[in-house]
C-alpha cells in the first residue's frame, strides 16, 4: 500500500475554465463555489469559468479562485475515489495553497480559510501597488550562483531568493529595477529568466504591511491543530500548536518558500505517492525533478 501525501497549487495555476466541469458533475463541487459567491460577495464562479482572464489573474481574485477550485477538485477525488482521501497521510501547499492544506487538515474551515484568503489577496495586492516589484524564475543555474546575483543586482533595492522550488528552479523577488538587472544576469552566466505574471514581490520584505494585516485576520479565526501533519513553506517542518500555525502564516508572506525542502521531508518521512489537486500541473513538474521516480496524481477537470 503507497503512502499518500496531498500537494496544493498557489498562485499562477489559474485560468479561465477553471473548475467548470467539477460544478457541472459533482453537486459538492458546486456547493463550495455557491458557498464561496456568497462569503466573497461577487460571482467567482463565473470569473473562472469565463474570465477574464485579466481579472482573474489579480491577486485579489486569483487567491480565492485557487483556493475554492482546488478544495472543489478534492471533492471530485472524495466522490470518485475515498479511500485515496481516507488514505492521505500528509499534506502541503505551495504559498497560498498551504492555507487548501490547512482546510483538508482540518486546522480551519472553509468559510475561515476563504476569508482570510480574501483578506491575504487584498493586502499582498495593496503592498505590491505600493511598492512597483515583480518575481523572476532563475532556471538552470545552482543557488550560489543565484545569490550572487541577487547580490550583484540589488543595488539600492530589494531583491532576495524568494522560492526553493526544485534544483534548477529557484524564484528571485524584488524590486523591478533589481528584478530587470537579474534576468541579464542570469542570461550571463548561462541561464534562463523567465519573469512571472505576479502583482509585486511576494515573499520579501516588501509584503510587510500585508503581514500585519493578514496576522489581524488570522488572529480573529479559530484554529485546530491538524488531523494530518502539513508542511510550512517557512522551514518545511509540519506544526500542531495552532499559535504556532498561526504565526507562520503571518511569516510565510515575507518568508522564501522552501518548497523542495517540504517534498523532501515528506519523502524522508515514507510518503511514495503524491497526488497534485487542483488547477495546473506545475507541483508534479517541480517534483520530477525533485524525486523523478515518485508517481504523482493530478487531480483537475482541465
Amino acid at each position: 500500500m503507497s503512502r499518500i501525501a496531498f500537494l496544493f497549487p498557489g498562485q499562477g495555476a489559474q485560468h479561465v475554465g477553471m473548475g467548470k466541469t467539477m460544478v457541472e458533475r459533482y453537486p459538492a463541487a458546486a456547493g463550495l463555489f455557491e458557498q464561496a459567491n456568497r462569503i466573497l460577495g461577487y460571482d467567482l464562479a463565473k470569473l473562472c469559468f469565463e474570465g477574464p482572464a485579466e481579472e482573474l489573474d489579480s491577486t485579489v481574485i486569483s487567491q480565492p479562485a485557487i483556493f475554492v477550485t482546488s478544495l472543489a477538485a478534492l471533492e471530485m477525488l472524495r466522490t470518485d475515489s475515498p479511500d485515496i482521501v481516507l488514505a492521505c497521510e500528509m499534506a502541503a501547499g505551495l504559498s497560498l495553497g498551504e492555507y487548501t492544506a490547512l482546510v483538508f487538515s482540518g486546522a480551519m474551515s472553509f468559510e475561515d480559510g476563504l476569508r482570510v484568503v480574501q483578506q491575504r489577496g487584498q493586502a499582498m495586492q495593496d503592498a505590491s501597488d505600493a511598492t512597483p516589484s515583480g518575481m523572476v524564475s532563475m532556471l538552470l543555474l545552482e543557488i550560489p550562483k543565484v545569490e550572487e546575483i541577487c547580490e550583484q543586482a540589488r543595488g539600492d533595492g530589494t531583491l532576495q531568493i524568494a522560492n526553493y522550488l526544485c534544483p534548477g528552479n529557484t524564484v528571485v523577488s524584488g524590486t523591478n529595477t533589481a528584478c530587470e538587472q537579474a534576468a541579464e544576469l542570469a542570461d550571463d552566466a548561462g541561464g534562463r529568466a523567465v519573469p512571472l505574471a505576479v502583482a509585486g514581490a511576494f515573499h520579501t520584505s516588501i509584503m510587510e504591511p500585508a503581514d500585519q494585516r493578514l496576522a489581524e485576520a488570522l488572529a480573529a479565526m479559530e484554529m485546530k491543530s491538524p488531523e494530518i501533519p502539513v508542511y510550512s513553506n517557512v522551514d518545511a517542518q509540519a506544526h500542531s500548536d495552532p499559535a504556532v500555525l498561526k504565526d507562520i502564516l503571518v511569516r510565510q508572506v515575507i518568508s522564501p518558500v522552501r518548497w523542495e525542502d517540504s517534498i523532501r521531508a515528506m519523502l524522508e518521512a515514507g510518503i511514495d505517492e503524491f497526488y497534485e489537486i487542483g488547477p495546473g500541473k506545475v507541483l508534479t513538474g517541480l517534483l520530477k525533478r525533485i524525486a523523478r521516480k515518485t508517481p504523482c496524481t493530478v487531480v483537475n477537470d482541465s
